[in-house]
């Protein structure tokens, strides 16, 4: 019989089964494609390849006219123009996650926000790679100029700004036509929280992160793997 859960165990728990072998099979400029051999927990043992990923922070900014700032922006593994949030990779070593995403809605959008808060915390492909994605709910919107030193460059540099009406783009995720999962999970999430208990009970904007924790400590093990003595 399959039972039912009770709410104080839905929830995802940290757990690393036991590592036996560790193995870079190819490394790029933002990613690795690593192999791993790890102990289960009937004493046997499987081969996982998956890519190590520095994880990513996205920005839902949303304005009193209920419209949120979009981009438009070319993704070559998908072959798709994705119409998106400001977003972009933790790969600034010891950058503060909301720092990352104040950042990115200035780079990306030319905005700032006075009120933010955590609208989820998400894995885009646990099956196949670590990246964990922080969605932030931005407001009280306004203009800002863009970071010193920040370059469009590739895909950013023939990237789109634009606005999108809120309910339009919640229309469109359920009729299948945007399919990033940022914008999938971050637009559903407002509509939940906007039409349940209220944007006030979101998480403030520094909450804790217990994935990034887990993947701080996995990558750490990994490493000693990788160079062991």
């Amino acid at each position: 019989m399959i039972r039912l859960l009770a709410p104080d165990e839905i929830g995802d728990r940290s757990q690393l089964w036991p590592l036996i072998e560790h193995a870079v099979l190819a490394s790029g400029n933002v990613c690795d494609f690593v192999v791993d051999t790890v102990r289960t927990p009937d004493g046997g043992s499987m081969t996982r390849q998956y890519t190590l990923h520095p994880g990513a922070v996205g920005v839902i900014a949303w304005d009193e006219a209920d419209r949120i700032a979009v981009v438009l922006q070319y993704r070559h593994p998908v072959a798709h123009q994705l119409v998106e949030p400001p977003a972009g990779l933790l790969d600034q070593g010891g950058e503060d996650y909301l720092a990352a995403a104040q950042r990115e809605l200035a780079e990306e959008a030319g905005l700032a926000a006075a009120d933010w808060r955590v609208l989820v915390d998400m894995f885009t492909t646990p099956g196949a790679n670590q990246e964990s994605v922080r969605i932030y709910l931005a407001r009280g919107l306004s203009p800002a100029p863009v970071p010193a030193g920040f370059v469009a460059e590739s895909e950013e540099a023939a990237m789109e700004v634009a606005w999108a009406a809120r309910a339009d783009l919640v229309a469109a995720v359920l009729a299948g036509r945007l399919q990033n999962p940022v914008m999938v999970a971050g637009v559903l999430a407002l509509e939940v929280a906007r039409l349940g208990d209220g944007l006030d009970v979101l998480r403030p904007a520094e909450a804790d992160w217990p994935a990034r924790r887990a993947w701080e400590a996995q990558n750490r093990e990994l490493k000693d793997a990788a160079n062991p003595g």
